[in-house]
């Protein structure tokens, strides 16, 4: 039975199975982030704006370029998931990597491969909003049309790189961080520590 379970075909069906989940999860999970905390977003993109807050329009228009995070954030967040969390499942599948002294390396390994395909997504959008942000004359897609009537696809990837570096760090701290922690709180251990008290405290009453 535990030969079964973890074979690589039940494992790669698994996987199948629940990519609609991670993309419609996570999807939405990134797209009520964004979302919520565009304003604040905007407020430190005009900050550091060449021009000056005041000049790059200062607290007005603050909702500038939400139509490209609201296409891109969606997609964006659902690639990162499907992609971590597919990678995790196949390779936690090999040998060298179900070792669980080797899982926070898998997590590490999972969490950059979709932190490099999400970005694919997120660094057009990005391009597109912040420069929306900076200058309220224009709008998203007068944006857009203008950076690829200049600068062609390659402008919509400026820094591409530069936030994949800067993202990267991140995840390798945060997933792994996070997966332990699930672990923790998800144990036997843990939820009867929380259960038993209120048991206790209900039979008591």
């Amino acid at each position: 039975m535990g030969l079964a379970l973890s074979s690589p075909n039940v494992v790669l069906t698994w996987v199948d199975c629940s990519v609609r989940r991670e993309f419609i999860a996570g999807g939405c999970a990134g797209m009520c982030v964004d979302l919520t905390l565009f304003p604040l977003d905007t407020i430190k993109t005009r900050l550091q704006s060449q021009q000056g807050f005041a000049k790059a329009g200062g607290l007005r228009g603050i909702y500038a370029g939400v139509p490209s995070a609201a296409i891109g954030s969606f997609p964006n967040a659902a690639a990162f998931f499907v992609t971590y969390e597919s990678t995790k499942a196949r390779l936690g599948a090999r040998g060298a990597f179900s070792d669980p002294y080797i899982t926070p390396v898998t997590h590490m390994l999972a969490a950059s491969l979709g932190e490099i395909v999400a970005c694919l997504i997120r660094v057009p959008t990005e391009v597109v909003k912040q420069r929306t942000q900076a200058c309220l004359s224009s709008n998203t897609y007068q944006v857009l049309l203008a950076t690829l009537r200049e600068e062609g696809v390659r402008g919509l990837y400026r820094g591409y790189r530069s936030t994949v570096l800067r993202e990267i760090p991140f995840s390798l701290v945060q997933f792994p961080l996070w997966e332990y922690l699930k672990v923790c709180v998800l144990s036997p251990q843990c939820l009867c520590a929380v259960i038993c008290p209120c048991n206790g405290g209900a039979v008591k009453s």
